[in-house]
């Protein structure tokens, strides 16, 4: 497999779509996430008092960056130098506006809707396997309206990518899968979570059937959308769905199909894992900025990979400059 030839048109934006999020980062040991009763490496919706009850019992010091699956996408296809967009909604107080201001300075055209209700935040909590946890606050992100989103907001956009955890707004993803559509982008989805996808299976394979040009998921969520714990055969209900399927497998690198045909991509870098915050996003932002800028499906997964890899040895979604200089070595 070489060439993908997806991109039918000169468009190079990518715009993601999903909810603005502040991240806050604690490491804690395996009987912590037992104690809340949420299933490890999941994403659990909570309020915002239960974040601080939780963080309050932590044993160190949070680590607080900006955040959201989509936007740490979008981020990492700014930092690559790609033309990048992101739309969501947050609040009009101190996280709200520093998002904004840190979209601008990551080469991102933020679209921001606003509320008065506060920022969205998510707890992950790290765990010594370097496993993330997640419970989300979706706060103003969650107040996104249908009526709000219109295909102006995917004005020339090659690809549009949303993330799975919108699927708790049913509206909401049909109004954004539709208005992508009308402005004649390909859609790209991250399944986000197996329990995302768990809790809305038949929403998502409706949607998935219908609208979804490149689709990715890691071993859980694939196993979870297609009834499948063999990953051959889970790779093939996913790529009997959409144009484009990946496969992400850890440390053992992923899996591309399309068009009939499977490549494995390798994983770059062996140093271990200092935490997984990020890792599906970035790897989704490099395979993406190759998709659009016409690079064989093999180069786009080295990408994503050398994305995937480098946030693994920070806390955190944002990859230091020194990392993204050596990811920048596959570009030439």
């Amino acid at each position: 497999m070489t060439e993908a030839n997806i991109i039918k048109n000169d468009r190079q934006l990518i715009v993601g779509v999903g909810s603005a999020l502040v991240d806050i980062l604690i490491h804690e040991d395996d009987s912590f996430i037992e104690k809340t009763g949420a299933a490890k490496g999941g994403m659990t919706l909570v309020d915002n008092a239960w974040i601080e009850r939780t963080l309050a019992k932590g044993s160190g010091t949070a680590a607080i960056v900006a955040g959201g699956s989509a936007c740490n996408t979008i981020v990492g296809v700014g930092k690559l130098g790609g033309k990048a967009r992101f739309v969501g909604k947050c609040g009009t107080d101190h996280w709200g506006r520093q998002y904004e201001n840190d979209l601008g300075k990551q080469n991102v055209d933020p679209v921001l809707l606003r509320s008065d209700s506060p920022t969205g935040r998510v707890l992950s909590v790290i765990t010594p396997d370097a496993q993330r946890t997640m419970f989300t606050y979706l706060g103003a992100s969650a107040e996104t309206r249908p009526e709000e989103i219109t295909a102006g907001s995917f004005t020339d956009a090659a690809v549009v990518h949303v993330e799975g955890y919108l699927l708790f707004n049913p509206a909401l993803i049909q109004a954004v899968l539709d208005a992508a559509k009308e402005a004649g982008a390909l859609i790209s989805m991250d399944l986000a979570s197996f329990t995302v996808v768990e809790q809305s299976l038949m929403l998502l394979e409706k949607l998935v059937a219908n609208y979804v040009d490149i689709l990715i998921a890691n071993e859980d969520e694939a196993c979870a959308f297609s009834g499948q714990s063999d990953e051959e055969l889970a790779l093939s209900a996913l790529a009997g769905k959409a144009n484009i399927a990946v496969l992400k497998v850890g440390h053992r690198g992923s899996r591309i199909s399309h068009a009939g045909e499977t490549i494995h991509i390798q994983p770059l870098g062996d140093g271990p894992a200092l935490d997984t915050t990020g890792a599906g996003d970035l790897w989704a932002a490099g395979f993406l900025f190759g998709l659009v800028n016409g690079y064989p499906l093999e180069k786009c997964g080295r990408l994503g990979s050398a994305c995937g890899y480098e946030v693994c040895q920070v806390i955190g979604a944002n990859i230091p400059d020194e990392g993204w200089k050596r990811i920048k070595k596959l570009l030439v």
